[in-house]
């Protein structure tokens, strides 16, 4: 027990000894404070510049795929209500005869194809639109039916038949 009492007068004594400056509850001054000062803030670029900083760098394979068709169904969207474009088509489907269609489809693809490269924003995007031209236009063509000048049809080997009686004789 007297251990015990000696151990707490020493603690007491302990607190005694510190130094009389540390205030562990510190006053608050005007003076002790440190007035706030505004950091600097970096400078922080439009979000339009920040759209053509990415729209400039590669993403990757996939995003420049994307961000490809979302610009093709942007120019799709602006030209599809142009009056000389819904003319042609309208012209297309009022065609009486499978050739007369083809031939006005033709200038349909050569109309919108054409005012979609317009509007493009840069070469990439025209170069997609003459291979997306250039395949609409070559599933018009009926090389079998009727070859155009200067392309000869290329027909398969005909596959011959043997009929069930021939091959019960051999």
């Amino acid at each position: 027990m007297f251990a015990t009492i000696a151990g707490t007068a020493l603690t007491l004594r302990a607190q005694d000894a510190t130094r009389p400056m540390v205030d562990l509850h510190p006053k608050t001054n005007e003076q002790n404070v440190p007035a706030a000062t505004p950091a600097a803030t970096p400078a922080i670029p439009e979000l339009s510049q920040l759209d053509e900083i990415f729209n400039k760098t590669s993403l990757g394979k996939t995003a420049d795929e994307f961000r490809q068709r979302v610009e093709l169904r942007r120019l799709q969207n602006e030209v599809v209500n142009e009056p000389t474009v819904v003319a042609a088509k309208t012209a297309a489907e009022s065609a009486r005869t499978d050739l007369e269609k083809r031939e006005r489809l033709r200038d349909y693809y050569n109309i919108y194809y054409g005012r979609m490269a317009v509007h493009a924003s840069n070469a990439e995007m025209k170069a997609a639109l003459d291979k997306s031209k250039a395949e609409h236009l070559a599933l018009l063509s009926q090389p079998r039916v009727r070859p155009e000048p200067g392309v000869s049809p290329t027909i398969p080997p005909a596959k011959h038949k043997h009929r069930k009686s021939e091959k019960r004789l051999r």
